[in-house]
């Protein structure tokens, strides 16, 4: 799924970072990881210097029987390496700003180097998502992409995952 507009006009109608901060600041990774908030710089100038945004979306339906919500970091794990490379490809392509999923960096097998006050061990390839930046990925997979999101119940998976990403670029 894709959709490509103005970026003024994805900020006004789908930012909200005060909001997403708010729920950023509620997770245990917050401020632990590098693609999570706080970030040291003005995310809004580095967004705004660009014009045009593609939003990205993809659909992991899992197989078989439903499954337990834990499984589904490692159902989407080896998705959100291959879209991550794809995302990397576009950005370049562009000469934009990817931000890509939220969770777990793929990259690292241990703790994030953030937590040493280091930095980022692969800043060629982590980039923040969009919930990071206050983006609404809910409204974006819904009005942009025509998808409504699914969140587990009792314990399980939804029937599918909504995996949305965007490259800011100059046209």
């Amino acid at each position: 799924m894709e959709a490509e507009l103005d970026v003024r006009d994805y900020v006004a109608d789908f930012r909200d970072v005060e909001r997403f901060e708010k729920c950023c600041r509620q997770c245990p990774n917050y401020g632990r990881r590098h693609g999570c908030p706080p970030f040291d710089n003005d995310s809004t100038a580095r967004i705004l210097r660009y014009h045009r945004v593609r939003v990205l979306g993809m659909k992991v339906i899992p197989q078989g029987e439903r499954q337990p919500l834990s499984a589904a970091n490692d159902l989407i794990e080896p998705v959100i390496l291959e879209l991550n490379r794809e995302l990397l490809l576009l950005e370049q392509e562009l000469g934009g700003m990817a931000c890509g999923f939220v969770g777990k960096c793929p990259y690292c097998s241990g703790p994030c180097a953030r937590l040493n006050g280091a930095p980022c061990r692969h800043p060629d390839k982590m980039r923040p998502s969009l919930e990071a930046l206050g983006f609404d990925v809910t409204k974006t997979a819904s009005e942009l992409l025509g998808v409504e999101m699914q969140w587990g119940t009792d314990g399980m998976m939804p029937d599918y995952l909504v995996l949305i990403c965007a490259v800011f670029y100059n046209a």
